[in-house]
C-alpha cells in the first residue's frame, strides 16, 4: 500500500466490508483526512448519529469537544485543518446501556497508512481509553492519570470522552476543565500557527 495516493486510500476505507457481519447495519466508515491537515483527533468510534449523517462528533459529545478546543464548526469540518480517525469507523452497536466499543479491525488494518500520508499533523489527541491504551500501548490505561500527566505521553495529548456519560468524571476531576482545557487551546491555536509550518 506505500505508493497509493491518500483519495484512493480513503476510497478504499469507505469500501471496507471486514467486519461488516458484526455491525447492526451496513458499513459506514466515517473518517476524514488530508495531507495538510494540522490537528488529528483520534477518538472512540461513530454513535448511531453520526452514523445516520455520516458527519463525525455530529451529536453533544462534538458540540463538547469543540469547545474544549476553541474551535468553531467551521475551522474543525475544515479537513485541511482537522483529520478525524477513530479506533473504529463504524457503528458498533448498541450493547447495555451504551455503545458497543470501537471495532478492533480498523485501527491496524488502516491507521498506519493513513497516517503516514498526513505529514503535516503538529498535534495529536488521544480522546477516551480506548485510543489511548492503543497508542500509549497500555491495555491497563487510566484516563484520568494519562489526561492529568500530559507531559508523560510525548506527542500525543490525551483528552476524556466528552460524552455527556461523562460528567460524573469531569465533575470529580474539575482539574481539566479548569488546568487542561486552556491548555489544549493553546496546543490547539499553536498547530495552526503558521510559524510552526516546518
Amino acid at each position: 500500500m506505500e505508493d497509493i495516493r491518500l483519495l484512493d486510500l480513503l476510497q478504499d476505507v469507505r469500501r471496507c466490508q471486514v467486519c461488516a457481519p458484526a455491525l447492526p447495519h451496513s458499513p459506514r466508515p466515517v473518517v476524514v483526512a488530508d495531507s495538510r491537515a494540522r490537528l488529528l483527533i483520534i477518538g472512540q468510534a461513530p454513535g448511531s448519529r453520526v452514523h445516520d449523517t455520516g458527519i463525525p462528533w455530529d451529536d453533544p459529545s462534538g458540540q463538547r469537544l469543540r469547545e474544549w478546543l476553541g474551535l468553531g464548526s467551521d475551522q474543525f469540518y475544515d479537513p485541511q485543518r482537522v483529520a478525524i480517525v477513530p479506533m473504529g469507523f463504524c457503528y458498533p452497536g448498541r450493547g447495555e446501556g451504551a455503545d458497543l466499543p470501537p471495532r478492533t479491525e480498523c485501527a491496524p488494518l488502516w491507521h498506519e497508512c493513513l497516517l503516514a500520508r498526513m505529514p503535516a499533523i503538529r498535534l495529536t489527541l488521544l480522546v477516551g481509553r480506548y485510543a489511548q491504551s492503543y497508542y500509549l500501548a497500555n491495555k491497563a490505561v487510566r484516563v484520568s492519570d494519562c489526561v492529568g500527566n500530559q507531559q508523560g505521553h510525548p506527542g500525543y495529548f490525551c483528552l476524556p470522552h466528552p460524552s455527556p456519560r461523562n460528567n460524573r468524571w469531569l465533575q470529580r476531576h474539575p482539574w481539566f476543565e479548569r488546568e487542561v482545557v486552556p491548555l489544549l487551546r493553546e496546543e490547539v491555536a499553536g498547530c495552526f500557527n503558521p510559524l510552526n509550518i516546518g
